[in-house]
């Protein structure tokens, strides 16, 4: 970023000026070097800060101006651009940070296919998806992405949609259902009539709905702009009426040369300081609480945070499936079940066959296996005939209800038959992270709603919620990532809201949220790059931690900057009527910056923190209803 390689150099410019007055060189030698560092860094962010006040907006920026302004006047050159290099770095890695997010988007890219297969007039042609229409008649095959949305007009299959909807298994799909772009096809032949182009497909839309919320957040304004708001013009308003009046009433210069004690003793040295500080102290301990925050906004939405809302795959789940249960019928052994139900998977990629193969013993392998699409697979063992599959193509008898049962705690069941004959039930399920129920009632004990949010079936998430103490109508299923946004959305009506996600499904809610968080360790691309803060390592706890780290960075934060403003309308009445020089106000300036960056390295401490409770009350029953 040029705003990084500008502060390096005006860095070094500045170094270089205080050296020249350690080593005695000719006082003019260390003021152009200083004079010279100050240019450097303010050519990063004056013309900007002039273009905006002429167009009527004040910010930062213009404090930043004006401190360096009213420092130079004193002849404390140096001091204006200490602050100017500090106000180019933090200004750096915040570009910075919104850099490596947009590059983030291109991960999504990944998830079409270079080429897609078209039928246009019973012939088969190999196109660009860029070049699909809607009404054309896709061919996927076994194990190919789908190029673009559309409805399936011939053949079943199962559909890994992971990618856009969330769902922690494969999905059956039959003709008439509902495809959409970056699913992986499974086992059957599709043809897929095309009813969204390229450019308007599920991922474009993802793509578009986190590019519009980066733009929302890009404009709203940081702490130190909403403070600089009306202080800017209040103390430029009062210097000139101190001016002009005393003028009329007494000496011109003495007036004057007060206006000018005025202006400097109102410059934001300490405010504009006090920010920075804490935020780099902070952001370097959050490692410690196991979380990268991408720059100062990150940091202060995350300490104003009231609703987390979480993702259930990969977020409070491993997004690993594990056999949960393993049912046998009358006369028959759950390892009978397991081997059989092993020996059919033995050779398949299913995620549901990666689960039965870790729980059952070492596996015979079947022989002439047969994927039956939508249904199972069959094969045979020891000369007879086996099948593995889902209830209803394989009846499950006496194990009807026990079947169900399963199913309503959100697992997915398949029966086992052997030479006709029921064998028994498997129920898989990905399930919760042993450390979830913990980090939920961390954060509900500390005040915070905690939401989930899931692209997986009602009764999958029902059963997760309630094993990790979230409440049933904090609980929202069957969600498409348009549906994550617009529901974030609604949740920040009632107060700053936090996204939770580790899948490229999550990143419209991530960039919705006030702020996005990030499994990293199993998160995708995109989402590490939407997220303002990524949690490192699977360990969900790190999630209440970092919030009470950031509440204490801020309240930091805000202790810096009432001590600045409190200096500054402590100034201002003691350099209008001439109690304090030049000199004397340049002075508690400069220990006032002192106090700040001391008080703004303690953001930086790690230490053991419990979780902290919101500033504002937790949300009421009316509120959630609501929403």
């Amino acid at each position: 970023m040029s705003e990084i390689r500008f502060a390096a150099v005006a860095a070094a410019l500045l170094l270089a000026g205080y050296g020249a007055g350690w080593v005695e060189a000719p006082a003019l030698v260390g003021l152009v070097l200083k004079a010279a560092a100050l240019a450097v860094a303010a050519w990063t962010f004056v013309p900007g800060t002039v273009r905006r006040l002429a167009r009527g907006r004040i910010g930062v920026g213009t404090l930043m101006t004006i401190a360096a302004i009213g420092a130079v006047l004193l002849g404390e050159v140096g001091e204006a651009a200490m602050l100017a290099v500090l106000y180019t770095i933090a200004e750096g890695l915040e570009g910075y940070s919104v850099a490596r997010t947009r590059r983030g988007l291109r991960a999504l890219l990944d998830l079409v296919p270079d080429q897609a297969r078209v039928l246009r007039n019973g012939v088969e042609h190999t196109l660009d998806p860029a070049e699909l229409m809607v009404g054309d008649t896709l061919v996927v095959r076994p194990g190919e992405r789908v190029a673009t949305d559309g409805r399936i007009a011939s053949g079943h299959t199962s559909l890994d949609t992971s990618a856009v909807t969330g769902e922690s298994v494969p999905v059956e799909a039959v003709t008439g259902d509902e495809v959409f772009a970056g699913s992986v096809n499974g086992t059957g032949v599709l043809e897929v009539r095309v009813t969204a182009t390229a450019s308007d497909n599920s991922l474009a839309r993802i793509v578009s709905i986190v590019e519009a919320e980066q733009a929302r957040k890009g404009a709203g304004q940081r702490l130190a702009d909403r403070i600089a708001t009306p202080l800017v013009p209040g103390v430029m308003v009062a210097a000139a009426l101190i001016a002009v009046v005393g003028s009329l009433f007494g000496d011109p210069l003495t007036w004057v040369e007060r206006a000018l004690v005025v202006l400097v003793a109102a410059s934001p040295c300490a405010l504009a300081i006090s920010v920075p500080v804490t935020v780099v102290a902070a952001i370097g301990a959050a490692s410690g609480h196991g979380a990268l925050v991408k720059g100062g906004a990150a940091l202060e939405a995350m300490g104003r945070i009231r609703t987390v809302a979480l993702d259930k795959t990969g977020t409070l789940t491993r997004n690993r499936p594990v056999v949960l249960g393993t049912v046998p019928a009358p006369g028959c052994t759950a390892e009978r079940v397991l081997m059989v139900a092993a020996a059919l998977e033995e050779r398949s990629e299913h995620p549901l066959a990666a689960a039965i193969l870790a729980a059952a013993p070492a596996p015979e392998r079947a022989e002439h296996v047969e994927a039956v699409t939508g249904a199972g697979v069959i094969g045979t063992l020891h000369g007879r005939s086996v099948r593995l599959g889902r209830p209803g193509w394989i009846e499950a008898g006496p194990l009807a209800e026990e079947v169900t049962r399963m199913q309503r705690a959100g697992a997915t069941v398949v029966l086992v038959e052997d030479g006709g004959a029921l064998l028994g039930a498997v129920a898989v399920r990905d399930e919760l992270r042993p450390e979830a129920g913990e980090a939920v009632a961390s954060l509900r004990g500390a005040g915070y709603r905690v939401v989930m949010l899931t692209g997986d079936n009602q009764a999958t998430a029902a059963a997760v919620a309630a094993e990790a103490g979230i409440e049933a109508g904090d609980v929202h299923a069957d969600l498409r990532p348009e549906d994550k946004s617009r529901l974030v959305g609604r949740l920040r009506e009632h107060g700053p809201v936090a996204m939770v996600g580790d899948g490229v499904n999550d990143a419209p809610a991530l960039a919705t949220a006030d702020l996005g968080i990030a499994m990293g360790a199993m998160g995708t691309d995109v989402a590490i790059e939407t997220a303002d803060v990524a949690l490192m390592g699977e360990d969900l706890r790190h999630l209440p931690r970092v919030l009470a780290h950031a509440r204490r960075a801020r309240a930091i934060m805000w202790q810096s900057v009432g001590l600045s403003l409190a200096i500054i309308i402590g100034l201002m009445p003691l350099a209008l009527f001439g109690v304090l020089g030049l000199a004397a106000v340049v002075l508690v300036h400069e220990v006032a910056e002192v106090v700040v960056i001391g008080n703004g390295i303690r953001a930086g401490r790690t230490r053991s923190l419990g979780v902290v409770s919101p500033a504002a009350p937790p949300v009421r029953e009316s509120q959630r209803a609501a929403a």
